[in-house]
């Protein structure tokens, strides 16, 4: 388990570049959001982030947790497939730099150590983000596509 302060990125490339540039230690608990299937959109893979904490030394002292995806590769204590995502409000979307974090996998606990009150004073203040894209594939596809719990499929059962 680890429980550690949030360092909150909106972007899998804001992450990469925060870890790459030393600014990650051991103990942090990474937020990557606004990847997932609706925000990325499509679920974007967080392989070079995990990658680049590996290399920097840090796979076993820090936790990461996103909306985006993961393949087989993945190592440490990390937490993907967050549902509901940020682009849709989820309580991701509600995480500030410097709050504590729990990632417990024995207890099978993910945990954003602030109050309940303060939570629903942040998602009363939340407000999506842009979409970006409004044109195209890649907004229809995130017009319409559903939960990573529900499998991220643009089924309507036309």
């Amino acid at each position: 388990s680890i429980t550690g302060p949030a360092r909150v990125f909106e972007s899998e490339e804001d992450c990469l570049d925060a870890i790459l540039a030393g600014n990650i230690q051991a103990g942090d608990v990474v937020i990557v959001r606004y990847e997932g299937p609706k925000g990325g959109p499509g679920m974007r893979e967080m392989l070079a982030p995990t990658s680049a904490i590996i290399g920097a030394g840090l796979g076993d002292a820090v936790g990461l947790i996103t909306d985006g995806r993961f393949s087989g590769g993945t190592y440490g204590m990390v937490v993907g497939h967050v549902a509901p995502e940020a682009a849709v409000g989820g309580t991701i979307a509600l995480v500030q730099e410097g709050d504590s974090v729990t990632i417990d996998a024995d207890q099978r606990l993910l945990q954003v150590n602030v109050s309940d009150e303060e939570l629903a004073t942040r998602r009363a203040n939340w407000h999506p983000p842009t979409p970006r894209y409004t044109k195209g594939v890649l907004a229809k596809y995130a017009k319409l596509v559903s939960s990573s719990s529900l499998g991220a499929v643009t089924d309507l059962n036309l």
